[in-house]
C-alpha cells in the first residue's frame, strides 16, 4: 500500500520524494488511465494552492484533447488543440506557465477561481499524447523553478504512458 510521506525540505527537495512517489505508483502498472489517476492524485495531495489538477489526451481523429482523470470541479471536456492555454501548450508542444490567466486571450474558463494556470505538454514515443494542466486562484502561482520541477514529473510520467 502506498503511503506518502510529508514532503519537506527545499522544493528540489521536496519534488525529488513526489517524482521517487509517482515511480513507485507507477513502476509496477501497465495501465494508463491507472496511472495518470494516481499521478493527478499525488499532485493534488502535493501542490498548495490549486483548484485544478488534471490530464488531457490527445484524441488525433478530431484534433481535440479530451478530458481524462483529474481533480477539481467539472472541466470542459473537449478542447481544440489551438484554444486556450492548454490547445495552444498542445499546438505549440511546450510549456505555458501563465501568470494571470484573464490576460491570454482565447483563456476557456472552466472554473471562475482560476487566476493562473500551467499546462505541460506530454510526450509518448516523440508524438504528442496530451497535456498536464493545473490552476490556481493565486495569481503568478507557478514560479521558473517550480515549472522546471513540474516538467520533470512529467518526463517520469511519460515513462509510465
Amino acid at each position: 500500500m502506498f503511503n506518502p510521506i510529508k514532503y519537506e525540505g527545499t522544493l528540489g527537495e521536496q519534488y525529488s520524494y513526489l517524482i521517487r512517489d509517482l515511480y513507485e505508483l507507477c513502476n509496477q502498472e501497465t495501465n494508463t488511465i491507472a496511472n495518470l489517476s494516481n499521478a493527478v492524485a499525488l499532485l493534488n495531495f502535493f501542490l498548495e494552492d490549486i483548484n485544478w489538477v488534471g490530464f488531457y489526451i490527445l484524441e488525433k481523429e478530431t484534433d481535440n484533447l479530451v478530458l481524462a482523470p483529474f481533480q477539481g470541479l467539472p472541466a470542459c471536456v473537449r478542447i481544440k488543440v489551438g484554444n486556450g492555454v492548454c490547445g495552444t501548450s498542445a499546438s505549440l508542444k511546450k510549456t505555458l506557465n501563465i501568470e494571470n490567466v484573464h490576460n491570454f486571450e482565447g483563456h476557456i474558463a472552466c472554473d471562475g477561481k482560476s487566476n493562473s494556470e500551467i499546462v505541460i505538454p506530454i510526450f509518448k514515443d516523440e508524438k504528442l499524447f496530451g497535456v498536464l494542466d493545473i490552476d490556481s486562484p493565486i495569481f503568478n502561482r507557478f514560479s521558473k523553478e517550480e515549472e522546471t520541477y513540474l516538467e520533470a514529473f512529467v518526463k517520469q510520467l511519460e515513462t509510465h504512458i
